[in-house]
């Protein structure tokens, strides 16, 4: 794993768990089969609904990425709709991330071609589903290969698409305040003259429970337990912990967007997303070192997905 790699203290065993009321393991079963089947639907159907024109193949990637988190049996709130774009503008969405639910949710309010790492490609059933639905995918291992990224990011914002990127680099579960942006994707903006829309993705339980700090490092947030997908973390599992949390709601605020106009530069782009999801960065503690940091973490979950 390359050192200038993005990574975050949260880990399983701290971060991933949920201590509000739980369904019943029968009904937990049902919403993973119906979950999972939805998933498998939007396989099998991927080469029919690239027939249709433009317009609705979006809207019905739209519908079927919201009804992913719903069949898991999580609630979806979105704070406004999907704003207005002029025809042929590129926007470049970044949002904080958390969970896997991520890319759905975000999917459902401001669909867009999705960045992710060149090995997801790869994978059985979701590397050709991402594949096809122009993910656009880059080398995030080596240092050099980082102006490539940037460029293909642009050349696509160029084009009018909008690309959706998690900036923090990793999953974390609150824990923090959560990660740095990295300028890269706001360089890519920059270059392509694209608006920059910040994205703020929050988990809830029906109990509102808060789950301060109690010393051992566990993750802040209300819900935020239930769907962190951190470090070494089973997918299985997290599916589990999510069906069997009651009352799980997700709520994604799309946020006023930022004019990416290259006074200020892409350090202090990435800031003022970072400001306006998250809030300021915190200064980080003297003791966490970045060897734990990566220990802590996973590679496969790194990029985004």
């Amino acid at each position: 794993m390359s050192g200038w790699l993005p990574a975050a203290p949260c880990i399983p065993d701290r971060c991933a768990r949920h201590t509000g009321a739980v369904r019943a393991p029968l009904p937990a079963a049902l919403l993973l089969l119906s979950g999972c089947t939805l998933v498998l639907l939007g396989v099998v159907c991927v080469p029919l609904v690239r027939l249709l024109g433009a317009g609705p193949r979006r809207r019905l990637t739209r519908r079927w990425a919201r009804a992913i988190p719903q069949a898991f049996g999580v609630r979806v709130m979105v704070r406004p709709h999907e704003p207005d774009r002029a025809p042929g503008e590129g926007e470049l969405v970044v949002a904080n991330h958390i969970s896997w639910l991520d890319i759905p949710l975000v999917a459902s309010a401001l669909p867009g071609r999705m960045v992710a790492k060149r090995e997801i490609r790869y994978w059985p059933l979701l590397g050709p589903l991402a594949a096809l639905g122009g993910t656009l995918f880059i080398d995030r291992d080596r240092l050099r290969a980082l102006p490539a990224a940037v460029r293909t990011i642009a050349t696509a914002l160029r084009s009018g698409s909008r690309v959706v990127v998690f900036p923090e680099g990793s999953t974390w579960c609150g824990r923090g305040g959560g990660g740095t942006f990295r300028p890269a994707a706001f360089q890519a903006a920059i270059d392509a003259g694209a608006t920059v829309r910040p994205v703020r993705i929050a988990y809830r339980t029906a109990a509102h429970h808060s789950a301060a700090h109690d010393g051992a490092g566990h993750c802040s947030g209300p819900g935020a337990g239930a769907v962190a997908f951190v470090g070494a973390d089973p997918l299985a599992a997290s599916l589990w912990r999510v069906v069997r949390a009651a009352g799980l709601t997700a709520r994604i605020d799309v946020l006023a967007p930022i004019p990416a106009d290259g006074e200020d530069g892409r350090r202090a782009l990435a800031r003022r997303a970072r400001t306006a999801v998250l809030g300021p960065e915190e200064p980080r503690r003297s003791g966490q070192t970045a060897v734990a940091s990566e220990r802590a973490n996973r590679p496969a979950e790194s990029v985004h997905h």
